[in-house]
């Protein structure tokens, strides 16, 4: 099948000559910050959390699992509320929601509320970013696309680090329940900035054109299943080694024998290099096009997770795991922007709550599958594996991604 043609992707209500991203920074990006710090700070307690609430090892792990289920089953219906309510009320209800749920999680001593809780986090999660991705999506001029989903990805990563750093002060000044805390006032925050962001007008009809008719999510299943089934299958490929990359570091690590802090020092180290370059490939993708940043990025990750079961010692393990994290960090809101790319103007909550949907499929599938094969085989075939996929997925980016269409 040849390459999909190339998106038709709507102009912004926004004049691009008149627009900076500088302008729109604290609005669009600060519940992100937010957002983020808000749920970074909560993770590294759940299974602790879990634990003192008198969980086995396997059910504090399947505790901390319900923040992904919960984002994974909500996607849908995150579709729904934004369409129903608009981004703005969509943002403003994830944040108080999570808060909800994080509150749960304080005034409970019954394990399973508590893994109510996580759930609930989870779903705003869901609602969060999408409403988030489709307001940018639909605020910012095409030219300034990818820099802005790209600033948006690299500035939710930000607040996901700086989070447990925060909470280990809380919790080490007040105790375990201060992490939540911590949380509840950044997702509150989030919506009390989300709150002020102005409301998007319905675009009109083109001129000539009638009202659209009614958008229904199985309407927009029908309508492009064709880039669900090809590009969307490259999502998930995406996702699943993204996804994996989180445990490959820790796990190899550990596997040679180093000490905790070793390899802590490379998870950080990897995580920083990460955050580091999230601009200047949005600014690659914008100006070459999407394949310039997204297949690289692939490629990257691939070659790392295939040379890191040779790795021998630190150094080894360390120049991996930088590549590893250079490789995502490149790739940092790629997914955001090729959903943005192809999705309708009329119904756009639909189809990115698909895309959505098909992306945490893959984060799911991914770390199960490196569990499966560690299991039967050895962590090694787990990695290699992982970076084999990624390989795989750099094609079928490379294939699927309309090429640039030359500017008059």
């Amino acid at each position: 099948m040849p390459p999909l043609p190339p998106a038709p992707s709507p102009s912004s209500s926004s004049a691009p000559g008149d627009f900076s991203l500088r302008q729109i920074a604290i609005p669009a990006f600060g519940p992100s910050l937010l957002f983020g710090l808000g749920e970074g700070a909560i993770l590294p307690i759940v299974p602790l959390t879990a634990r003192e609430l008198g969980a086995s090892v396997p059910t504090a792990a399947l505790v901390v699992a319900m923040i992904s289920i919960g984002s994974l089953l909500n996607n849908i219906p995150a579709s729904l509320i934004t369409m129903r309510w608009g981004e703005r009320w969509a943002i403003v209800a994830a944040g108080i929601w999570s808060a909800l749920g994080m509150a749960l999680c304080i005034g409970t001593g019954h394990l399973g509320l508590f893994a109510l809780g996580c759930f609930m986090v989870g779903m705003s999660q869901s609602v969060y970013n999408l409403a988030r991705q489709s307001y940018m999506t639909e605020a910012v001029p095409i030219m300034y696309r990818a820099r802005a989903l790209s600033t948006l990805g690299g500035v939710m990563r930000i607040g996901m680090f700086a989070g447990p750093f925060l909470a280990a002060a809380a919790v080490h000044a007040f105790g375990l329940w201060a992490a939540y805390a911590v949380g509840i006032a950044g997702v509150l925050g989030a919506a009390v900035v989300g709150a002020r962001i102005p409301d998007l007008q319905p675009p009109p009809p083109a001129p000539g054109q009638a009202e659209p008719a009614s958008v229904t999510l199985g309407s927009t299943l029908r309508d492009h299943r064709r880039i669900f089934l090809t590009l969307g299958i490259g999502v998930v490929l995406v996702s699943a080694v993204r996804a994996s990359r989180q445990a490959v570091i820790p796990l190899w690590a550990e596997h040679l024998g180093l000490a905790p802090a070793a390899a802590s020092l490379i998870y950080g180290l990897a995580g920083g290099i990460d955050m580091l370059v999230f601009y200047p490939a949005g600014k690659v993708m914008d100006h070459k096009g999407r394949r310039w940043v997204a297949v690289p990025s692939m490629l990257i990750m691939g070659a790392a997770m295939l040379l890191m079961p040779l790795t021998t010692g630190f150094v080894t393990l360390l120049l991996a795991a930088l590549a590893i994290g250079f490789g995502n960090g490149i790739g940092s809101g790629m997914i955001m922007t090729l959903g943005a790319d192809h999705s309708p103007r009329h119904g756009r909550a639909h189809f990115l709550g698909v895309w959505r949907l098909m992306s945490d499929i893959g984060s799911s599938c991914g770390p199960a599958l490196l569990s499966f094969l560690a299991a039967s085989l050895s962590l090694a075939a787990g990695i290699a594996t992982t970076g084999l996929i990624a390989l795989v997925a750099a094609g079928t980016l490379a294939h699927w991604i309309p090429a640039r269409k030359r500017r008059p």
